[in-house]
Protein backbone atom coordinates (compact mmCIF):
# COMPACT_ATOMS: atom_id res chain seq x y z
CA UNK A 1 0.00 0.00 0.00
CA UNK A 2 1.32 3.41 -0.95
CA UNK A 3 1.90 5.95 1.81
CA UNK A 4 2.15 8.80 -0.66
CA UNK A 5 5.67 9.60 0.49
CA UNK A 6 7.78 7.60 -1.97
CA UNK A 7 10.44 9.50 -3.88
CA UNK A 8 10.01 9.03 -7.58
CA UNK A 9 13.25 8.32 -9.40
CA UNK A 10 13.75 10.25 -12.62
CA UNK A 11 13.53 8.20 -15.74
CA UNK A 12 17.03 7.83 -17.11
CA UNK A 13 17.35 8.40 -20.83
CA UNK A 14 20.45 7.82 -22.90
CA UNK A 15 21.96 11.05 -24.21
CA UNK A 16 22.07 11.24 -27.99
CA UNK A 17 25.44 10.31 -29.44
CA UNK A 18 26.58 13.41 -31.30
CA UNK A 19 29.66 12.99 -33.46
CA UNK A 20 31.31 15.45 -35.83
CA UNK A 21 30.52 15.04 -39.50
CA UNK A 22 34.27 15.42 -40.10
CA UNK A 23 36.08 12.45 -38.55
CA UNK A 24 39.69 13.62 -38.25
CA UNK A 25 41.94 11.01 -36.58
CA UNK A 26 45.65 11.78 -37.08
CA UNK A 27 46.70 8.86 -34.87
CA UNK A 28 44.91 6.36 -37.09
CA UNK A 29 45.83 8.45 -40.17
CA UNK A 30 42.17 8.49 -41.10
CA UNK A 31 40.11 11.42 -42.33
CA UNK A 32 36.47 10.89 -43.27
CA UNK A 33 33.48 13.09 -44.07
CA UNK A 34 29.96 11.85 -43.50
CA UNK A 35 27.94 11.90 -46.71
CA UNK A 36 25.08 13.77 -45.07
CA UNK A 37 27.29 16.85 -45.53
CA UNK A 38 26.50 16.52 -49.25
CA UNK A 39 22.79 15.73 -49.03
CA UNK A 40 21.19 17.28 -45.94
CA UNK A 41 18.89 20.32 -46.36
CA UNK A 42 19.59 21.14 -42.70
CA UNK A 43 23.31 21.25 -43.35
CA UNK A 44 22.77 23.38 -46.45
CA UNK A 45 20.77 25.99 -44.52
CA UNK A 46 23.40 26.06 -41.78
CA UNK A 47 26.09 26.68 -44.41
CA UNK A 48 24.21 29.70 -45.71
CA UNK A 49 24.00 31.13 -42.18
CA UNK A 50 27.35 30.10 -40.72
CA UNK A 51 29.72 30.05 -43.69
CA UNK A 52 28.49 32.30 -46.50
CA UNK A 53 27.19 34.97 -44.12
CA UNK A 54 30.35 34.86 -41.99
CA UNK A 55 33.22 34.73 -44.51
CA UNK A 56 34.93 37.10 -46.92
CA UNK A 57 33.37 36.44 -50.35
CA UNK A 58 34.75 37.44 -53.72
CA UNK A 59 32.74 40.21 -55.43
CA UNK A 60 34.80 41.10 -58.49
CA UNK A 61 37.96 42.74 -59.74
CA UNK A 62 38.62 46.46 -59.74
CA UNK A 63 39.52 46.29 -63.44
CA UNK A 64 35.86 45.51 -64.21
CA UNK A 65 34.88 49.04 -63.21
CA UNK A 66 37.76 51.29 -64.32
CA UNK A 67 35.76 54.50 -64.93
CA UNK A 68 33.44 56.54 -62.66
CA UNK A 69 29.93 55.13 -62.90
CA UNK A 70 31.06 51.72 -64.22
CA UNK A 71 29.17 48.92 -62.50
CA UNK A 72 28.68 45.16 -62.41
CA UNK A 73 25.93 43.28 -60.65
CA UNK A 74 25.99 39.67 -59.49
CA UNK A 75 24.89 37.45 -56.62
CA UNK A 76 27.34 37.16 -53.74
CA UNK A 77 26.64 34.53 -51.13
CA UNK A 78 23.20 34.12 -52.65
CA UNK A 79 22.34 37.81 -52.25
CA UNK A 80 21.90 40.29 -55.13
CA UNK A 81 24.51 43.04 -54.91
CA UNK A 82 26.25 45.43 -57.29
CA UNK A 83 29.68 47.04 -57.40
CA UNK A 84 30.13 50.54 -58.82
CA UNK A 85 32.97 53.04 -59.14
CA UNK A 86 31.87 56.20 -57.32
CA UNK A 87 31.74 59.27 -59.58
CA UNK A 88 32.77 61.67 -56.82
CA UNK A 89 35.28 59.67 -54.79
CA UNK A 90 36.50 57.12 -57.32
CA UNK A 91 36.03 54.48 -54.61
CA UNK A 92 34.76 50.97 -55.21
CA UNK A 93 31.29 50.86 -53.67
CA UNK A 94 29.41 47.62 -53.05
CA UNK A 95 25.68 47.93 -52.36
CA UNK A 96 22.80 45.64 -51.57
CA UNK A 97 20.74 45.62 -54.76
CA UNK A 98 17.43 46.66 -53.21
CA UNK A 99 15.56 49.95 -53.14
CA UNK A 100 15.22 51.46 -49.67
CA UNK A 101 11.62 52.38 -50.48
CA UNK A 102 9.83 49.10 -51.21
CA UNK A 103 12.62 46.68 -52.06
CA UNK A 104 12.79 46.33 -55.84
CA UNK A 105 16.13 45.90 -57.59
CA UNK A 106 17.73 49.22 -58.48
CA UNK A 107 20.49 47.82 -60.71
CA UNK A 108 18.81 45.79 -63.44
CA UNK A 109 21.68 45.25 -65.90
CA UNK A 110 24.67 42.98 -65.46
CA UNK A 111 27.19 45.69 -66.34
CA UNK A 112 27.48 49.15 -67.81
CA UNK A 113 28.00 52.78 -66.88
CA UNK A 114 25.41 54.95 -65.15
CA UNK A 115 25.29 58.34 -63.49
CA UNK A 116 22.26 57.24 -61.47
CA UNK A 117 20.35 54.08 -60.64
CA UNK A 118 16.60 54.45 -60.77
CA UNK A 119 14.18 51.98 -59.25
CA UNK A 120 11.63 51.23 -61.98
CA UNK A 121 8.84 50.69 -59.43
CA UNK A 122 8.42 54.22 -58.01
CA UNK A 123 11.37 55.97 -59.68
CA UNK A 124 13.42 56.61 -56.56
CA UNK A 125 16.88 57.52 -57.86
CA UNK A 126 20.35 56.97 -56.35
CA UNK A 127 23.79 58.11 -57.47
CA UNK A 128 26.93 55.99 -57.74
CA UNK A 129 27.90 56.87 -54.17
CA UNK A 130 24.58 55.44 -52.94
CA UNK A 131 22.92 58.74 -52.05
CA UNK A 132 19.19 59.12 -52.61
CA UNK A 133 18.93 61.98 -55.12
CA UNK A 134 15.42 61.80 -56.50
CA UNK A 135 11.98 61.08 -54.99
CA UNK A 136 8.91 61.86 -57.14
CA UNK A 137 6.43 64.10 -55.30
CA UNK A 138 8.76 64.46 -52.36
CA UNK A 139 6.49 67.06 -50.76
CA UNK A 140 3.82 64.43 -50.15
CA UNK A 141 5.94 62.86 -47.42
CA UNK A 142 5.54 64.01 -43.84
CA UNK A 143 8.45 65.51 -41.98
CA UNK A 144 9.22 62.23 -40.22
CA UNK A 145 10.88 60.76 -43.32
CA UNK A 146 14.61 61.43 -43.34
CA UNK A 147 15.65 61.00 -46.97
CA UNK A 148 19.33 61.35 -46.06
CA UNK A 149 19.06 58.03 -44.22
CA UNK A 150 17.43 56.26 -47.15
CA UNK A 151 20.46 55.94 -49.41
CA UNK A 152 21.47 52.56 -50.75
CA UNK A 153 22.61 50.12 -48.08
CA UNK A 154 26.28 49.29 -48.28
CA UNK A 155 27.44 45.71 -47.74
CA UNK A 156 28.76 45.62 -44.18
CA UNK A 157 32.46 45.11 -44.96
CA UNK A 158 34.30 45.67 -48.25
CA UNK A 159 38.07 45.39 -48.77
CA UNK A 160 40.35 44.54 -51.68
CA UNK A 161 43.71 42.88 -52.16
CA UNK A 162 45.74 43.34 -55.37
CA UNK A 163 42.56 44.42 -57.14
CA UNK A 164 40.44 41.48 -55.93
CA UNK A 165 37.39 42.92 -54.16
CA UNK A 166 35.84 40.98 -51.28
CA UNK A 167 32.77 41.64 -49.16
CA UNK A 168 31.41 40.20 -45.93
CA UNK A 169 28.02 40.45 -44.30
CA UNK A 170 29.61 39.97 -40.86
CA UNK A 171 30.53 43.29 -39.18
CA UNK A 172 32.88 41.53 -36.75
CA UNK A 173 34.96 39.61 -39.28
CA UNK A 174 38.75 40.03 -39.19
CA UNK A 175 40.40 42.28 -41.76
CA UNK A 176 40.89 40.84 -45.23
CA UNK A 177 44.73 40.51 -45.19
CA UNK A 178 44.57 38.54 -41.93
CA UNK A 179 41.76 36.38 -43.32
CA UNK A 180 43.69 35.62 -46.51
CA UNK A 181 46.69 34.46 -44.48
CA UNK A 182 49.11 32.49 -46.69
CA UNK A 183 46.86 32.86 -49.75
CA UNK A 184 48.18 36.43 -50.17
CA UNK A 185 51.54 35.08 -51.36
CA UNK A 186 49.87 33.07 -54.10
CA UNK A 187 47.69 35.95 -55.25
CA UNK A 188 50.93 37.92 -55.48
CA UNK A 189 52.47 35.21 -57.66
CA UNK A 190 49.51 35.33 -60.02
CA UNK A 191 49.45 39.12 -60.31
CA UNK A 192 53.22 39.67 -60.42
CA UNK A 193 53.56 36.82 -62.91
CA UNK A 194 51.29 38.80 -65.23
CA UNK A 195 53.60 41.80 -65.00
CA UNK A 196 51.95 43.34 -61.93
CA UNK A 197 48.98 44.81 -63.77
CA UNK A 198 46.02 42.54 -64.56
CA UNK A 199 42.48 42.78 -65.82
CA UNK A 200 39.45 40.59 -66.10
CA UNK A 201 38.73 39.80 -69.73
CA UNK A 202 35.19 40.83 -70.58
CA UNK A 203 32.67 38.00 -70.61
CA UNK A 204 32.08 35.03 -68.33
CA UNK A 205 31.43 31.33 -68.28
CA UNK A 206 28.24 30.63 -66.35
CA UNK A 207 26.80 27.20 -65.77
CA UNK A 208 25.06 25.01 -63.20
CA UNK A 209 25.30 21.40 -62.15
CA UNK A 210 23.39 18.98 -59.93
CA UNK A 211 25.68 18.05 -57.05
CA UNK A 212 26.92 19.48 -53.78
CA UNK A 213 29.14 22.57 -53.94
CA UNK A 214 31.82 21.08 -51.70
CA UNK A 215 32.46 18.37 -54.28
CA UNK A 216 33.58 21.05 -56.75
CA UNK A 217 35.81 22.61 -54.07
CA UNK A 218 37.47 19.23 -53.56
CA UNK A 219 37.73 18.58 -57.29
CA UNK A 220 39.33 21.97 -57.96
CA UNK A 221 42.26 20.97 -55.71
CA UNK A 222 42.38 17.28 -56.60
CA UNK A 223 45.45 16.17 -58.53
CA UNK A 224 44.56 12.51 -58.01
CA UNK A 225 41.73 12.49 -60.56
CA UNK A 226 43.50 14.24 -63.45
CA UNK A 227 45.08 11.27 -65.22
CA UNK A 228 41.98 9.09 -65.14
CA UNK A 229 39.24 11.70 -65.61
CA UNK A 230 40.97 13.93 -68.18
CA UNK A 231 42.65 11.29 -70.33
CA UNK A 232 41.06 12.72 -73.49
CA UNK A 233 42.63 16.14 -72.90
CA UNK A 234 46.10 14.71 -72.41
CA UNK A 235 45.78 12.72 -75.63
CA UNK A 236 44.74 15.96 -77.35
CA UNK A 237 47.89 17.70 -76.09
CA UNK A 238 50.05 14.86 -77.35
CA UNK A 239 48.40 15.09 -80.76
CA UNK A 240 49.45 18.76 -80.91
CA UNK A 241 53.06 17.99 -80.07
CA UNK A 242 53.20 18.46 -76.28
CA UNK A 243 55.66 16.09 -74.62
CA UNK A 244 54.01 14.68 -71.48
CA UNK A 245 56.75 12.21 -70.60
CA UNK A 246 58.02 14.39 -67.75
CA UNK A 247 54.75 13.98 -65.89
CA UNK A 248 53.41 16.25 -63.15
CA UNK A 249 55.31 16.84 -59.90
CA UNK A 250 54.39 19.10 -57.04
CA UNK A 251 53.07 19.61 -53.56
CA UNK A 252 50.05 20.84 -51.65
CA UNK A 253 50.05 23.51 -48.95
CA UNK A 254 47.64 24.38 -46.14
CA UNK A 255 47.58 28.20 -46.23
CA UNK A 256 45.52 28.74 -43.07
CA UNK A 257 41.88 29.71 -42.50
CA UNK A 258 40.68 26.98 -44.87
CA UNK A 259 42.71 28.27 -47.85
CA UNK A 260 44.92 25.78 -49.68
CA UNK A 261 46.87 25.31 -52.88
CA UNK A 262 48.36 22.60 -55.02
CA UNK A 263 51.38 23.74 -57.02
CA UNK A 264 53.13 21.61 -59.58
CA UNK A 265 55.41 21.61 -62.58
CA UNK A 266 53.94 20.14 -65.76
CA UNK A 267 54.90 19.63 -69.40
CA UNK A 268 52.36 22.00 -70.91
CA UNK A 269 53.03 25.66 -71.63
CA UNK A 270 51.93 28.81 -69.84
CA UNK A 271 51.18 32.10 -71.65
CA UNK A 272 52.92 33.91 -68.79
CA UNK A 273 56.41 32.87 -69.89
CA UNK A 274 56.72 29.21 -70.81
CA UNK A 275 56.66 28.47 -74.53
CA UNK A 276 55.53 25.17 -76.06
CA UNK A 277 54.91 24.13 -79.69
CA UNK A 278 51.15 24.59 -79.22
CA UNK A 279 51.74 28.37 -79.04
CA UNK A 280 53.41 28.54 -82.44
CA UNK A 281 56.92 29.71 -83.36
CA UNK A 282 55.74 33.31 -83.75
CA UNK A 283 55.03 33.46 -80.00
CA UNK A 284 58.45 32.23 -78.87
CA UNK A 285 60.24 35.59 -79.07
CA UNK A 286 57.55 37.42 -77.07
CA UNK A 287 57.38 34.70 -74.39
CA UNK A 288 61.18 34.74 -74.05
CA UNK A 289 60.99 38.51 -73.57
CA UNK A 290 58.36 38.11 -70.87
CA UNK A 291 60.52 35.53 -69.10
CA UNK A 292 63.56 37.83 -69.17
CA UNK A 293 61.46 40.68 -67.78
CA UNK A 294 60.25 38.52 -64.87
CA UNK A 295 63.82 37.52 -64.06
CA UNK A 296 64.94 41.16 -64.11
CA UNK A 297 62.10 42.20 -61.80
CA UNK A 298 61.91 39.29 -59.37
CA UNK A 299 65.06 37.17 -59.69
CA UNK A 300 65.58 33.74 -61.19
CA UNK A 301 63.88 31.70 -58.43
CA UNK A 302 60.68 33.70 -58.24
CA UNK A 303 60.53 34.08 -62.03
CA UNK A 304 60.76 30.30 -62.28
CA UNK A 305 57.79 29.93 -59.90
CA UNK A 306 55.76 32.38 -61.99
CA UNK A 307 56.70 30.87 -65.35
CA UNK A 308 57.01 27.15 -64.77
CA UNK A 309 54.77 26.32 -61.80
CA UNK A 310 51.02 25.83 -62.01
CA UNK A 311 48.73 26.66 -59.11
CA UNK A 312 45.19 25.62 -58.15
CA UNK A 313 44.35 27.98 -55.31
CA UNK A 314 41.31 27.86 -53.02
CA UNK A 315 40.38 30.99 -51.10
CA UNK A 316 37.88 29.71 -48.58
CA UNK A 317 35.01 29.19 -48.91
CA UNK A 318 34.18 29.48 -52.62
CA UNK A 319 36.80 31.25 -54.74
CA UNK A 320 39.11 29.14 -56.91
CA UNK A 321 41.98 30.64 -58.92
CA UNK A 322 43.46 28.21 -61.44
CA UNK A 323 46.81 29.59 -62.60
CA UNK A 324 47.57 26.94 -65.20
CA UNK A 325 47.52 27.14 -69.03
CA UNK A 326 45.31 30.19 -68.40
CA UNK A 327 44.31 32.06 -65.25
CA UNK A 328 40.73 31.27 -64.37
CA UNK A 329 38.89 32.95 -61.49
CA UNK A 330 35.85 30.93 -60.48
CA UNK A 331 33.17 31.31 -57.82
CA UNK A 332 30.35 28.97 -56.89
CA UNK A 333 27.25 29.10 -54.75
CA UNK A 334 24.75 26.38 -53.82
CA UNK A 335 21.05 27.12 -54.29
CA UNK A 336 20.27 23.70 -52.76
CA UNK A 337 22.22 20.75 -51.32
CA UNK A 338 22.43 19.30 -54.84
CA UNK A 339 22.44 22.41 -57.04
CA UNK A 340 25.33 24.79 -57.73
CA UNK A 341 25.73 27.91 -59.87
CA UNK A 342 29.23 28.66 -61.17
CA UNK A 343 30.70 31.81 -62.71
CA UNK A 344 34.20 31.95 -64.18
CA UNK A 345 36.33 34.76 -65.58
CA UNK A 346 39.68 34.88 -67.38
CA UNK A 347 42.39 37.02 -65.77
CA UNK A 348 45.12 38.40 -68.04
CA UNK A 349 47.95 40.95 -68.14
CA UNK A 350 46.95 44.45 -69.16
CA UNK A 351 48.09 45.21 -72.74
CA UNK A 352 48.89 41.56 -73.42
CA UNK A 353 50.04 40.98 -77.03
CA UNK A 354 47.14 39.83 -79.18
CA UNK A 355 48.57 36.39 -80.12
CA UNK A 356 49.18 35.51 -76.45
CA UNK A 357 45.74 36.80 -75.45
CA UNK A 358 44.21 34.63 -78.15
CA UNK A 359 46.11 31.57 -76.90
CA UNK A 360 45.18 32.36 -73.29
CA UNK A 361 41.46 32.58 -74.09
CA UNK A 362 41.64 29.46 -76.22
CA UNK A 363 43.13 27.59 -73.25
CA UNK A 364 40.52 29.14 -70.93
CA UNK A 365 37.74 27.72 -73.10
CA UNK A 366 39.37 24.52 -74.33
CA UNK A 367 40.21 23.09 -70.92
CA UNK A 368 38.16 24.90 -68.27
CA UNK A 369 35.18 26.19 -70.23
CA UNK A 370 31.76 24.56 -69.78
CA UNK A 371 32.13 23.00 -73.24
CA UNK A 372 35.84 22.23 -72.91
CA UNK A 373 37.78 19.08 -72.14
CA UNK A 374 37.92 19.31 -68.33
CA UNK A 375 34.73 20.85 -67.03
CA UNK A 376 32.23 18.41 -68.58
CA UNK A 377 34.36 15.51 -67.29
CA UNK A 378 34.47 17.03 -63.81
CA UNK A 379 30.76 17.76 -63.65
CA UNK A 380 29.91 14.27 -64.84
CA UNK A 381 32.06 12.89 -62.01
CA UNK A 382 30.50 15.16 -59.38
CA UNK A 383 26.94 14.46 -60.45
CA UNK A 384 27.78 10.76 -60.47
CA UNK A 385 28.91 11.08 -56.85
CA UNK A 386 25.67 12.82 -55.93
CA UNK A 387 23.65 10.05 -57.58
CA UNK A 388 25.75 7.47 -55.76
CA UNK A 389 24.89 8.95 -52.36
CA UNK A 390 21.23 8.13 -52.99
CA UNK A 391 22.15 4.46 -53.11
CA UNK A 392 22.90 4.39 -49.39
CA UNK A 393 24.85 1.61 -47.73
CA UNK A 394 28.03 3.67 -47.38
CA UNK A 395 28.11 6.49 -44.81
CA UNK A 396 31.53 8.09 -45.21
CA UNK A 397 33.78 9.60 -47.88
CA UNK A 398 37.46 8.92 -47.32
CA UNK A 399 39.89 11.85 -47.65
CA UNK A 400 42.93 10.22 -46.00
CA UNK A 401 45.28 10.08 -48.96
CA UNK A 402 48.76 11.29 -48.02
CA UNK A 403 48.32 11.36 -44.24
CA UNK A 404 51.55 10.35 -42.56
CA UNK A 405 53.86 11.65 -45.28
CA UNK A 406 54.91 14.94 -46.81
CA UNK A 407 51.87 15.77 -48.97
CA UNK A 408 52.27 15.53 -52.74
CA UNK A 409 50.16 17.22 -55.41
CA UNK A 410 47.97 14.13 -55.82
CA UNK A 411 47.32 13.75 -52.06
CA UNK A 412 44.44 15.29 -50.10
CA UNK A 413 45.85 17.52 -47.34
CA UNK A 414 44.50 20.59 -49.16
CA UNK A 415 40.97 19.14 -48.95
CA UNK A 416 41.45 18.35 -45.27
CA UNK A 417 42.37 22.01 -44.68
CA UNK A 418 39.03 23.04 -46.21
CA UNK A 419 37.02 20.51 -44.21
CA UNK A 420 38.66 21.43 -40.89
CA UNK A 421 37.71 25.06 -41.39
CA UNK A 422 34.22 24.01 -42.51
CA UNK A 423 33.72 21.92 -39.36
CA UNK A 424 34.96 24.79 -37.18
CA UNK A 425 32.58 27.31 -38.72
CA UNK A 426 29.62 24.96 -38.72
CA UNK A 427 30.11 24.03 -35.07
CA UNK A 428 27.24 22.07 -33.54
CA UNK A 429 25.33 22.29 -36.83
CA UNK A 430 27.77 19.73 -38.26
CA UNK A 431 27.24 16.97 -35.73
CA UNK A 432 25.73 13.59 -36.45
CA UNK A 433 22.76 12.70 -34.29
CA UNK A 434 20.45 15.53 -35.28
CA UNK A 435 18.15 15.79 -38.28
CA UNK A 436 20.53 15.11 -41.12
Amino acid sequence: MSTGTETRRPVETEAPAYRPIVDDDPTAQRFRVHRSAMTSPTIHQAEVERIFAKSWLYVGHESEIPEPGDFVRRPVGGRPIFMVRGAKTGNVNVFHNTCTHRGALVCRQDSGNAKVFQCFYHAWTFNSEGQLKGVPDRDAYAGGVNFDELGLKRVTRVESYRGFVFASFDPGIQDLPSYLAGAKDYIDLVVDGCGGSVEMVRGTNQYSFSANWKLLIENSLDGYHAESTHDTYFKYLVSLGTDLRGGVNGREVDLGNGHAVIEYSSPWGRPVAKWEPLFGEEARTEIDRLRADLIARHGEERAHAMSEVNRNLLIYPNLVINDIMAVTVRTLYPSAPDAVDVTAWALAPVNEPAPLRHRRLDSFLTFLGPGGFATPDDLEALESCQHGYASGGVEWNDISRGMGRVPMANDEEQMRAFWRRWQHQMGAAANLGGDQ
